[in-house]
C-alpha cells in the first residue's frame, strides 16, 4: 500500500507564520476545547464514529476502537506548528506537535478508528490543548484488500485541529529552529524528539512518507546523533 504525497513549501504561507525569536515562546493561557467539544452534535445517536489520526494517534492509539483503516484526508497538510506544554513540553518550554493546515490540492495520510461515541471524552482531553473537532471526508486506502462490495471507499468522520487562534499556535518556522526546539523539550509524555521520531516511522510504515516530517526528523538526526 502506498499513498501519494504534495509537497508543500510552507515558508509561502505568510497567514501561518511567525517569526523565529516568537516560535518557541509559551502560550498566554491554556486553550481547553473541551466544552467547545462536547457542543457538537453532527454525529449524536450515531452507533460508531469514525475519527481521524494524523500524529500520535497513529501508532499510539491509547483508547478502544471497533477497527482501524488507514486513510487519506483531502485538501490539508501536517504541520508541527502546535505547542505542546501539556504532553511534549511545559508552560516555560513548549514542545512541538502536529496540526492540520488548510492546502488545496494536499492529502494528509493517517489512520482512521471506527469507535463507540462514549470514545470521545477520552479523545476530547487528550486534544484538549487547543484541537477542536473537524468533520471530514475519509478516503480509506486499504481497499484492494477486500471485496469492493464488502468496504466503503469513503466515510465521513472527524479530526482534531489545532487552528492559529488557539493560544498554544506556534506557527510556522525554519527546519532548524524547529528541530531544535524539539530536540530540547520534554513533557509529561516523554522527550518531544521521540514524538517526531516515531511519527516519521509510523508514516513509512504505512507507505506514505510526509516530506515535512522526513526532513524534520533528519535535520533532530544530525543534532542528535545516535538518536533513531
Amino acid at each position: 500500500m502506498s499513498a501519494r504525497h504534495q509537497p508543500h513549501h510552507a515558508s509561502n504561507r505568510a497567514s501561518h507564520q511567525r517569526q523565529d525569536g516568537d516560535a518557541t515562546r509559551p502560550p498566554a493561557s491554556s486553550s481547553d476545547t473541551r466544552e467547545l467539544n462536547r457542543r457538537m452534535t453532527h454525529f449524536d445517536g450515531h452507533e460508531a464514529i469514525w475519527v481521524f489520526g494524523y500524529g500520535s494517534l497513529i501508532w499510539k492509539a491509547g483508547f478502544p476502537y471497533l477497527e482501524r483503516r488507514p486513510a487519506l484526508v483531502h485538501d490539508v497538510s501536517r504541520r508541527f506548528w502546535q505547542g505542546s506544554h501539556d504532553h511534549r513540553g511545559t508552560p516555560q518550554a513548549p514542545g512541538r506537535v502536529v496540526t492540520l493546515i488548510d492546502e488545496p490540492g494536499a492529502q494528509c495520510l493517517g489512520m482512521a478508528y471506527r469507535i463507540a461515541p462514549q470514545t470521545l471524552a477520552p479523545l476530547d482531553l487528550r486534544e484538549k490543548n487547543g484541537y477542536l473537532r473537524r468533520v471530514v471526508t475519509l478516503h480509506f486506502v486499504d481497499t484492494d484488500d477486500a471485496p469492493a462490495d464488502t468496504r466503503e471507499q469513503t466515510a465521513e468522520g472527524l479530526v482534531y485541529i489545532a487552528a492559529a487562534d488557539n493560544p498554544a499556535y506556534l506557527g510556522d518556522a525554519s527546519l532548524p529552529h524547529i528541530a531544535a526546539q524539539i530536540a530540547e523539550a520534554h513533557g509529561p509524555s516523554g522527550p518531544n524528539s521521540d514524538y517526531l521520531l516515531h511519527l516519521d516511522q509510523a508514516l513509512r510504515d504505512l507507505g506514505g512518507p510526509d516530506e515535512h516530517v522526513t526532513l524534520l526528523a533528519r535535520e533532530l538526526r544530525e543534532r542528535m546523533p545516535g538518536t533513531g
